[in-house]
């Protein structure tokens, strides 16, 4: 149950993203005082803007009926992971799925554009965009000219405005426990919001090690090679100076992955669990 909730959402953010870049499509809203204004699609468009919508709704939707029916026979506790914390909802009441079928769906989002905001600033300082960037910006949209800083920071601002917004619902449904004081909740917020520094884990690593594939392994021409180079060199930029690159071995992009993962996987559970082991808790209640 968890791998479809996985793929529901994947399947939801790939919706989304279609959705988003309808506007960017020129030949949907073209001037005919123009050369482009006057071409026409050869195929009729199948779906349009308020339809991707509705499909989108109806999968978070559905999903949670689906998740209700057959979450408690299947005795499939639905567990949100926050890094720092872990949400269980209750499988056998309706209400419960649709709250979770909703935070689920707005966590992938929110990590999506971190994700994206994050890859633009990475890459900031290239001078002519690829294709891939240019997409990567689009979607941004007026984020994407932003300072750097903002850019960073407003993926980070908007989960913790959603916790303090949902966090009175997931104590009504037994989620979680009244926070003692309002100190208690933003300090839950901010460790919320951290959570989104540490599943930069789950991309930058692979970036790096399919840059190091392609540059042994001839993969052809494309644009999403180029981007993947491009993040992967600037990602890596500040372990140049170490000799790692021995004859026409470069294991720079190697490094750089065991880093990453160290930094914000291998080391963020070491101190957890060692702070569980002294009974003591991050999380503030």
């Amino acid at each position: 149950m968890g791998a479809i909730d996985f793929i529901l959402n994947l399947v939801g953010l790939l919706l989304w993203l279609s959705w988003r870049s309808m506007r960017f499509d020129p030949l949907v809203k073209s001037s005919p005082v123009t050369l482009i204004g006057t071409l026409k699609r050869a195929e009729s468009r199948r779906l349009r803007g308020w339809q991707v919508a509705v499909v989108l709704g109806a999968i978070v939707s559905l999903r949670a009926v689906l998740y209700w029916i057959i979450g408690a026979p299947a005795d499939w506790t639905p567990k949100l992971n926050l890094e720092f914390v872990v949400l269980a909802f209750r499988s056998d009441s309706f209400r419960s799925m649709c709250v979770f079928s909703c935070l689920s769906f707005a966590r992938a989002l929110v990590v999506l554009y971190f994700w994206l905001a994050t890859l633009t600033i990475i890459n900031r300082s290239t001078i002519e965009a690829d294709p891939v960037q240019k997409l990567v910006r689009l979607h941004l949209g007026t984020m994407a000219s932003w300072p750097w800083p903002v850019q960073l920071l407003l993926p980070y601002l908007a989960t913790l405005a959603l916790w303090i917004g949902v966090e009175p619902l997931l104590v009504n449904l037994g989620v979680m426990t009244p926070v003692h004081s309002t100190a208690h909740l933003f300090g839950q917020a901010s460790l919320v919001g951290l959570g989104l520094v540490l599943s930069l884990k789950y991309v930058l690593p692979i970036f790096l090690c399919l840059h190091l594939i392609a540059s042994y392994i001839y993969l052809g021409t494309s644009p999403v090679w180029n981007f993947i180079a491009t993040t992967s060199t600037h990602v890596t930029a500040p372990l140049r100076l170490l000799p790692l690159r021995f004859a026409r071995l470069d294991f720079t992009p190697l490094a750089g992955a065991v880093l990453i993962l160290a930094l914000l996987h291998w080391l963020p559970n070491a101190i957890l669990n060692r702070i569980a082991a002294s009974q003591w808790s991050t999380w503030p209640q």
